[in-house]
């Protein structure tokens, strides 16, 4: 059957066009008021339309919209929308440098907002509001991902509890993106080359605020069905897929923003998924530039930023020998990398031919900017992929940590908006970067803001209530079952939420572990509490799904139907909901699996306090003015061990802290206490892990630098990674040679504070040049295991007067004697050039 397709568009009365450009644009999902223009015009239709403000205006009857282009209160509250969203976008922002040349953002996910469902958790939240808060600071930035057909799985459960998954079709047409088109009028499209076929993707815009985000799409004619099923559906299919998916946003992602017109002179990394587009820009300045494979690596290398998020070595994406042997030559093609170096970039030990490639070994190989996601997870990082720099001490590792942040204004409620910004004045919304203005939490009264506190409590009670009643239609179940929807939760109760990805290291039945003691709390008529839990296991990971069962089962009982509620199919509406309506945030990771999380911190900005073990982000962020913790953060090898000591401790915290703390209350009914530590919460975590404060921080570290390095590249006409890559390959071939012949022993002398250590060591260079080495010394506190502990270096001079072509050269440093105690030294060698943006390069130090 021959179909020929055509679009039909909302037809809008002139009075309401610019709700077309509000639907389009993320921008919406921060700003509630223009939010509530889609509610206003047909509250039915947004709630059938899942809160997707395009479709929306699709299902809204033509009379309504002809009424409302009447209707002059309405026009002036879209006026006032509309204003705000145009100063919005033409307003001076921190940001204010060149913006010609663009920072090139890729994630396999990204949640921004529930009417584009192309997100399964964490990851994708967090590059949600990467792009948001980019958009608030005005940097040149510019986004790519992949436009799943099927998005993240919906999660419904069966009568007995268990998850089941479905993958409804996403409609593209009827969502907030539109096709990218060229001057003519044609759809965008790139072609990558895989194995032995040519892929075609067409490319697709997101708007939010003043970023973009293109998505490519394989579903489209020119493919076969194999290859339209790349973007069939978010970390779904076999290996072959997924390395699929891999190179179309990672090489595709490159091709793409060239056809849209832009310069990708910086690419971020979100997690290793997108490191081939690493090879994508090597091949570009093989082929545009005419430099060599070496010389192509070191301009990529200044100008690539990688971000790990993954605290296990089994959670980094790895392919087997032979699946790589199948892609090599269409990954590699124009490159110039031979196989053996192609492997080497994507293995921790370049000689290991039996080694599976890791795309996290590709991505920091390729990056002289790498960076995990809380200070707990640097340090995790940094003994995970401690293997690539042999010979460099752990604290040493070039894999840095920014500490991720939450965009406060996509997740506080409506009601909490209204209240910070009566009380934080205009700075709050228009200056986001002044995040001081947090310390004005002591200005809002304690009833105003428990007030706002049980509205949105007893709103969410209301929501769950209507979600677990098509919950039990969806399975089936009428009568009074349906009736008992309508009873459970209270308002008054203490409310704890459980909600995230329902991996077995999170431990969502921490609390479960000893059951009467957990019967006696939630059934104490005097001081109630009830529970609510949320998210989604991977349908392969049959254990999740088994927490979530036992979960569901345990609430069956009769006495505990009404205290327990499972919410079905987790995402961004539920979170919401869950985050601003709690009172308590309970997060359970076995330390340290957690890589940071940033759940408890959209809580917290909406004044519910939190009680976590201390892993992630918490371990930085806990006071115990500002919430609970649950142990000390001991780590264990015993895990059952753990589980059981830490089930206590959390039976402990709930029977002799939380719960009398929530129920204490004065005369006119308020719990100060815990109000105080809602307000210190808020001040706390908001000016902390504030999204704005990361990318700041991320600009700052990074995105400046490698722009900045990549002016030098271009300036010079690619001088630079000429001059690198001959030093490089000329320090390659001489480093047998180079070694520390004698660290003088000064007979172990007893100083005292004040004095210096004369160091001195016989350095032999080889045939390099004493400007191309960079002799240090490395000293500090003996530690009980011998080695020296936080360590400090300071650099060595030869000694005036030698023949700097002697080969051997006696290098001299002073050390000052600060502290007291056992001391030791030793003296290292490393690369020195004045381009490189470190001189921590795999495999190049030396030792005495």
């Amino acid at each position: 059957m021959n179909i020929v397709p055509y679009t039909v568009n909302p037809n809008l009365p002139e009075p309401l066009a610019p709700l077309s450009e509000l639907a389009r644009n993320l921008w919406l999902s921060w700003n509630f008021d223009a939010v509530s223009l889609f509610i206003r015009l047909d509250y039915d239709a947004w709630l059938a339309s899942r809160q997707n403000p395009v479709r929306t205006l699709g299902m809204v009857p033509q009379e309504r919209l002809e009424e409302l282009a009447e209707d002059d209160s309405y026009l002036s509250a879209l006026q006032s929308v509309y204003d705000k969203f145009r100063k919005y976008l033409s307003s001076e922002t921190w940001y204010s440098g060149p913006a010609e040349d663009v920072v090139a953002y890729f994630s396999m996910e990204y949640g921004l907002d529930v009417s584009l469902p192309i997100y399964s958790g964490g990851l994708g939240i967090l590059s949600g509001d990467h792009l948001k808060t980019a958009s608030d600071l005005g940097l040149p930035l510019v986004a790519v991902g992949l436009l799943y057909r099927q998005g993240y799985f919906q999660q419904y459960l069966n009568a007995d509890g268990y998850q089941q998954e479905s993958y409804p079709e996403n409609d593209w047409y009827n969502m907030p993106v539109r096709r990218c088109q060229t001057k003519d009028g044609d759809d965008v499209k790139i072609t990558v080359k895989m194995a032995d076929a040519v892929v075609t993707a067409r490319v697709w815009e997101v708007k939010i605020g003043r970023v973009s985000l293109y998505l490519l799409d394989t579903n489209i004619d020119e493919n076969d069905d194999a290859h339209k099923e790349i973007t069939g559906s978010l970390y779904g299919g076999n290996r072959e897929n997924r390395i699929r998916q891999e190179i179309l946003l990672g090489i595709g992602g490159i091709r793409a923003l060239r056809a849209c017109g832009y310069n990708p002179a910086v690419a971020h990394m979100n997690e290793g998924h997108s490191a081939f587009l690493g090879l994508e820009r090597i091949r570009e300045f093989v082929q545009n530039d005419k430099l060599s494979t070496k010389e192509a690596i070191q301009a990529v290398w200044p100008t690539s930023i990688f971000t790990t998020h993954t605290p296990v070595p089994a959670g980094n994406e790895r392919f087997d020998v032979q699946m790589m042997e199948k892609y090599f030559h269409s990954l590699t093609d124009g490159t110039g990398l031979d196989w053996h170096d192609f492997m080497a970039l994507g293995r921790e030990n370049p000689e290991d031919t039996e080694e599976h490639f890791c795309m996290t070994v590709l991505a920091i190989k390729l990056s002289a900017y790498n960076n995990g996601v809380s200070k707990l997870h640097g340090d995790i990082s940094r003994d995970m992929w401690k293997a690539i720099w042999p010979g460099l001490p752990e604290e040493e590792i070039p894999i840095g940590s920014i500490t991720n942040g939450v965009h406060a204004r996509t997740f506080e409620s409506h009601d909490m908006v209204d209240l910070l910004d009566r009380y934080f004045g205009p700075r709050f919304s228009d200056e986001p970067t002044h995040l001081d203005i947090w310390d004005r939490m002591d200005r809002i009264s304690d009833e105003e803001l428990w007030r706002v506190h049980e509205r949105r409590k007893s709103r969410l009670v209301a929501f769950v209530r209507d979600r677990l009643r098509q919950q039990l239609k969806g399975r089936g179940i009428t009568g009074n079952q349906i009736a008992h929807a309508n009873e459970v939760l209270s308002p008054t109760a203490l409310t704890i939420s459980f909600a995230r990805r329902f991996a077995t290291y999170k431990r969502a039945t921490l609390l479960f572990r000893d059951p009467e003691r957990l019967r006696r709390l939630l059934t104490d008529p005097e001081r109630p509490i009830q529970l609510i839990f949320s998210g989604k296991a991977h349908p392969h990971d049959v254990p999740g799904k088994n927490l979530i069962r036992d979960i569901v089962k345990f609430a069956t009982q009769p006495e505990l139907r009404s205290k327990i509620v499972f919410l079905e199919n987790y995402d961004l509406t539920t979170a919401k909901y869950l985050v601003s309506g709690s009172d308590l945030w309970l997060n359970t990771p076995r330390r340290p699996l957690e890589a940071s999380g940033t759940s408890g911190m959209k809580a917290a900005v909406n004044g519910v306090l939190n009680c976590s073990t201390l892993d992630g982000w918490w371990a930085e962020a806990y006071d115990p003015t500002i919430g609970w913790a649950i142990g000390n953060g001991e780590e264990y090898e015993d895990t059952q061990l753990q589980d059981e000591i830490e089930s206590k401790a959390l039976y402990d915290l709930l029977e002799r802290e939380i719960i009398p703390t929530f129920f204490d209350r004065g005369q006119d009914g308020l719990p100060r206490t815990w109000i105080s530590m809602m307000k210190r919460s808020m001040r706390s975590i908001g000016k902390q892990f504030a999204s704005h404060r990361m990318l700041m921080e991320y600009h700052e570290q990074f995105y400046s630098k490698a722009l900045e390095n990549y002016k030098k590249v271009i300036a010079e006409k690619d001088k630079r990674p000429k001059e690198v890559a001959a030093y490089l390959e000329k320090l390659n071939a001489a480093w047998n040679q180079v070694s520390v012949v004698e660290l003088t022993d000064p007979g172990h002398p007893e100083l005292h504070v004040g004095e210096n250590l004369e160091i001195s060591a016989d350095i032999n260079l080889g045939p390099l040049s004493p400007e191309q080495l960079r002799v240090e010394a490395y000293f500090g506190r003996i530690n009980s295991q011998g080695g020296i502990e936080h360590p400090q270096t300071t650099e060595m001079k030869p000694r005036d007067g030698q023949d700097a072509q002697a080969g051997t050269l006696h290098y001299v440093a002073s050390v000052p004697c600060d502290t007291a105690g056992r001391q030791g030294y030793s003296v290292r060698i490393l690369p020195k050039h004045p381009e490189l943006t470190h001189n921590l390069v795999p495999g190049y130090v030396k030792w005495a």
